[in-house]
């Protein structure tokens, strides 16, 4: 079986997909560098779950340490590489934008770098939703210009699918990259609307209910995603031989490159959101209504034709099933 490095191990999606790599029997070397932008307690949780599993070790790194990372890869020779570390978090970059590029940008082009010195055979990196940013044309395509990002955030995952493009231009280095649509479910990050929503429901505190509650987003649960992953991992990027220099499709290349959407192709008003939230937990919230906030956008919606016609991509957990999964997580997890 191949040797994979999962980076972001010990994150919430990092955690999932490692879990059914090792099921399926790969060898993973998971890295993490376990800061403490959200609960170090709940990533130490993850780790200690994924240390229990044979065939995964762990190995505690920054990505932009170039040495380590460097050794790492000279080191283990990585069949593949499923990058999903990163600095996340739309309004943590108003605050702290250096993580961002220092993460994000530094990070990613020592990925970059570890894979073609080591001719890894497939990279496969998670961009965002984000990206598509002013962008009001509904379902986001990938096939669509992406120009105008509204956070810092969005503007790093855009440079990402630049410079994966570039390396898989100059080096013929295979790379996809995800975007990821709200992804929810069990051993999720706290600093995700529906974990803090939960929390407050729980403790009867009220809930920041931004555009009045009228965002929308297309939630996906986190099993749905694995599935998806681990279908692009095994499907290694080629170039598209109908590519056309004249009219140029962002989504592919006359490279080994590939973007897809992955989400549920089912945008969910945020209020209809809370009110499923309400009947699993059993409690109704208290809603304090707020205008927009800078770096949000007021809708997400996956098409995901791309990925189901290439990699048979097919979310099927409801909104219902899934947040009652959660709240079953989130109730046992914190007693």
């Amino acid at each position: 079986m191949p040797k994979i490095l999962v980076t972001g191990a010990a994150g919430f999606i990092g955690f999932h997909v490692t879990l059914a790599l090792l099921a399926r029997g790969d060898e993973i070397i998971g890295i993490d560098n376990l800061n403490d932008y959200y609960d170090v307690n709940l990533k130490l949780s993850r780790l200690e779950l994924l240390e229990k599993k044979p065939g995964f070790r762990f190995v505690k790194c920054s990505l932009e340490d170039t040495g380590a990372m460097s050794g790492l890869f000279a080191s283990e020779k990585f069949d593949r590489v499923i990058h999903l570390a990163a600095q996340a978090g739309v309004r943590y970059s108003l605050v702290n934008p250096h993580a961002y590029i220092s993460s994000n940008i530094a990070g990613f082009i020592n990925i970059l770098e570890g894979c073609r010195q080591s001719k890894t055979e497939h990279l496969v990196y998670a961009s965002s939703s984000s990206v598509y940013g002013a962008n009001t044309t509904m379902p986001f395509s990938v096939h669509q210009n992406v120009d105008h990002p509204v956070s810092l955030y969005a503007a790093t995952k855009k440079s990402n699918e630049l410079m994966a493009h570039a390396y898989s231009s100059l080096y013929a280095l295979p790379t996809t990259g995800l975007r990821f649509f709200t992804v929810y479910g069990p051993w999720g990050r706290p600093d995700m609307a529906y974990f803090i929503f939960t929390k407050a429901i729980i403790e009867g505190r009220p809930i920041e209910l931004f555009n009045n509650g009228r965002m929308k987003r297309d939630f996906t649960f986190i099993d749905d995603i694995v599935e998806g992953v681990l279908n692009v991992l095994d499907k290694i990027a080629a170039p598209n031989w109908n590519w056309e220099s004249g009219s140029p499709d962002p989504a592919t290349s006359y490279a080994p490159y590939r973007i897809y959407n992955i989400g549920n192709n089912k945008p969910v008003e945020l209020i209809s959101f809370i009110e499923t939230l309400e009947r699993c937990i059993g409690r109704e919230a208290k809603k304090q209504l707020l205008p927009m906030q800078s770096g949000d956008v007021q809708a997400t919606y996956a098409d995901i034709s791309d990925l189901a016609r290439d990699a048979g991509f097919a979310p099927r957990t409801t909104l219902e099933d899934g947040i009652a999964r959660f709240v079953e997580w989130y109730r046992n997890y914190h007693s």
